[in-house]
């Protein structure tokens, strides 16, 4: 990963510096091509690296956000080069932005926020995308309820299995081993134990007392 630094070129219709951003996904890939066109468009500087756009931590990516100045402009050859989402591309859009600057791509001229029609574009897209989020979320709550109705339940599934839990109850019942013990035997924790009794309604105390007559004490293990 590198960037290169010649003399600054100024956007004539911005007033500021056109910075390139190049991206490959691989070691085999070649950035020549996207670094030729970039400085045939006259971009001055140039950040450059090889990593999967999938990745979240891009450092010459952070580093040219870093390094924007009102007035700049980040021209990129294809979007996807940019970013990874059409999420992804908004978030990145909206950071340029607030530094005051625009963003370009040779491949989509539409997507050229120094231009009133480029900025109108990406707002569109921003209320598709949040649009589209809230389908997701509805759809998400929908297809839960739906599932709940049913019998379905969510949530991470046991730690103990049933065989598990009539082994520690064998133990604590039988044994007289503490819930301490078997649970350590089993490789949980002992508060595991006591909610996977419950969930049987009934305890290892309540075994206990009712095997020797005795009132109902807590345990003490």
């Amino acid at each position: 990963m590198r960037h290169e630094h010649d003399p600054g070129t100024l956007d004539l219709m911005t007033g500021g510096l056109l910075l390139g951003y190049a991206r490959v996904s691989t070691d085999d890939q070649e950035l020549a091509n996207q670094r030729a066109e970039l400085t045939a468009t006259g971009c001055s500087r140039l950040f450059a690296e090889k990593i999967t756009g999938t990745r979240r931590d891009r450092p010459e990516l952070a580093r040219l956000l870093d390094h924007l100045r009102s007035g700049d402009v980040v021209t990129v050859t294809r979007l996807d080069r940019l970013a990874r989402s059409t999420r992804d591309l908004l978030d990145i859009a909206e950071q340029i932005q607030a530094a005051g600057a625009g963003l370009r791509s040779l491949a989509e001229p539409w997507a050229d926020t120094t231009s009133p029609a480029g900025r109108m574009v990406l707002t569109v897209f921003a209320g598709i995308a949040e649009f589209e989020r809230s389908l997701i979320i509805d759809r998400t709550r929908s297809g839960r309820q739906a599932a709940k109705a049913k019998g379905v339940k969510f949530g991470p599934p046991p730690t103990l299995t049933p065989e598990q839990i009539a082994h520690a109850r064998a133990l604590v019942d039988q044994e007289g081993r503490t819930v301490k013990e078997a649970a350590a035997l089993l490789g949980v924790h002992r508060s595991t134990l006591y909610r996977a009794f419950n969930k049987q309604e009934l305890t290892p105390c309540a075994t206990r007392n009712r095997r020797t007559r005795t009132p109902a004490l807590p345990c003490v293990d």
